[in-house]
């Protein structure tokens, strides 16, 4: 597949920014090929975990941290310096397998008062959280939005964030494969604010669960969130990346091309060994 994942660190978005003037623009991939379609240079859909796992501090703080992003100097100006000088965006929550819901459609962020604007939009949203973590549903759910998004970008991105391994629904692997398939780039935003439980379905590790099992694409990396502090940092460093579309050298970090170094079914299996009925599709 030409995966390779990447370990950030949270510092350094300016010089993120920077950097970013001296890299050539990426291979074209597209998807929507109307010939009304707006280019722009990434198209990004927004995967949010809502579920029970997530409480609803962190969901506020993941809430803020796009809010904030999308209001920075930091992300204004990584969006000035691209071809087009213009993304597309869509936000959506997911929990189970057949729950998502879109919270923002497809919306156009070509400077600082649309950018206002669809982060005022997003902060008035209201909040909610359901049952279950399927990651694959997500995933599943996102590729077709670039299909008839009204946008044709340089890149297509699904950016997830989310505070467990996938435990309902398609396995993990195979569906990132999927999406990977279709030219789509996956990144990863793990939250590992808790220690989990003895006899939980929540894993150690899930950083490298991330890296190894959720993301991947061209220069596909994951951000984790290790403290309630690093919230709003860490989500505003990567959606300034995500908008860079690349990352210096010094911060590079390339995942192994071995076997994984986590099952990429645990979560699937301590769903299982809990309460029985995984069929692991």
């Amino acid at each position: 597949m030409g995966r390779r994942s990447l370990y950030l660190g949270l510092g350094g978005a300016l010089a993120v920014i920077a950097a970013v003037a001296a890299w050539a623009a990426p291979t074209p991939r597209l998807a929507d090929r109307s010939p009304t379609a707006v280019p722009v240079d990434v198209e990004l859909v927004i995967a949010v975990d809502v579920s029970y796992s997530m409480d609803p501090d962190e969901q506020a703080l993941q809430r803020e941290g796009y809010v904030q992003a999308l209001r920075s100097p930091e992300f204004l100006q990584a969006l000035r310096q691209g071809p087009n000088g213009a993304i597309a965006a869509t936000y959506f929550e997911w929990a189970g397998q057949n729950d998502q819901k879109i919270l923002l459609p497809w919306r156009l962020i070509n400077g600082a008062e649309a950018a206002d604007a669809v982060a005022a939009e997003l902060a008035s949203l209201p909040y909610r959280r359901a049952s279950r973590t399927s990651i694959s549903g997500g995933l599943r759910f996102a590729k077709p939005l670039f299909d008839n998004s009204g946008y044709r970008g340089l890149r297509r991105v699904i950016d997830v964030s989310g505070d467990g391994a996938n435990n309902d629904g398609a396995l993990i692997q195979p569906t990132r494969d999927d999406v990977l398939a279709a030219g789509i780039t996956i990144n990863g935003l793990p939250i590992m604010l808790k220690r989990p439980l003895p006899g939980s379905v929540d894993i150690e590790n899930l950083d490298i669960y991330y890296e190894d099992c959720v993301v991947g694409g061209p220069g596909a990396f994951v951000v984790p969130i290790r403290e309630r502090a690093e919230f709003i940092k860490a989500t505003r460093t990567k959606l300034i990346l995500e908008i860079a579309g690349r990352m210096p050298e010094p911060h590079v970090i390339p995942a192994s091309s071995a076997a994984p170094r986590i099952s990429c079914t645990i979560g699937e299996q301590r769903w299982r060994d809990r309460f029985g009925g995984y069929d692991f599709r």
